[in-house]
């Protein structure tokens, strides 16, 4: 017999997107002890033989019903009390996509999926299973910090946007307005012109952009 205890490897997804002018996250309910009807992020155990990415991937589509979608590592949790079945460790993956790349469904162990405003979530009592609400605000604090130095905005955009639409999102992003004009001199280098215009149905037209490769 071993010595050595041999605790569980779980991951845990954090997918952000920008819906209704807010940074919401995709959330499930549990339809399994522990936490049955709580909230918490989409996530699985890790399979022998498997890889922490493939078992990110195969997580987030049994229980979120979502593919193909980028993600990265964030940060391991290994509080030894986080898991009331076993000792567990996770690592929990960080996740930004376009909204209209995100097509919600029930999982295998899940009763829903759907997106929740972040801010909301973190301000509110609302129960979260295990220790995902401490994941959710360092996925939030990441994100914000991130945002000041690497191009990570552009991910929660269409390939092609207007200036004012790239504003907003890092308005959102940052939880500041910025000055246009600065906002305009500081992004310049990082886009470029498509030579095409918005429709201008309903507001004077504008260009449309999209990132410098």
């Amino acid at each position: 017999m071993s010595d050595f205890e041999k605790p569980m490897v779980a991951v845990d997804l954090l997918v952000f997107t920008i819906a209704d002018d807010r940074l919401k996250l995709v959330l499930v309910e549990r339809a399994e002890e522990p936490f049955k009807g709580q909230l918490s992020l989409p996530g699985v155990f890790v399979k022998s033989g498997e890889t922490l990415d493939s078992a990110a991937e195969r997580g987030i589509a049994e229980e979120a019903g979502l593919e193909g979608i980028y993600f990265e590592q964030l940060y391991t949790w290994g509080a030894i009390d986080r898991d009331p079945r076993s000792r567990t460790i996770s690592v929990s993956y960080l996740s930004l996509a376009d909204c209209s790349q995100i097509t919600l469904n029930a999982g295998e162990r899940t009763s829903s999926a759907a997106l929740y405003d972040v801010e909301e979530l973190l301000s509110s009592d609302t129960p979260l299973a295990f220790d995902h609400r401490e994941m959710i605000a360092y996925g939030r604090e990441r994100i914000k910090n991130k945002t000041e130095y690497t191009r990570i905005a552009f991910e929660f955009l269409p390939e092609e946007f207007t200036i004012p639409q790239l504003q907003r999102v890092y308005e959102i992003l940052l939880g500041k307005p910025l000055y246009k004009a600065n906002f305009r001199r500081k992004i310049s280098p990082l886009i470029e012109d498509t030579n095409k215009m918005t429709s201008g149905d309903a507001h004077r037209p504008s260009k449309y952009y999209k990132l410098r490769r």
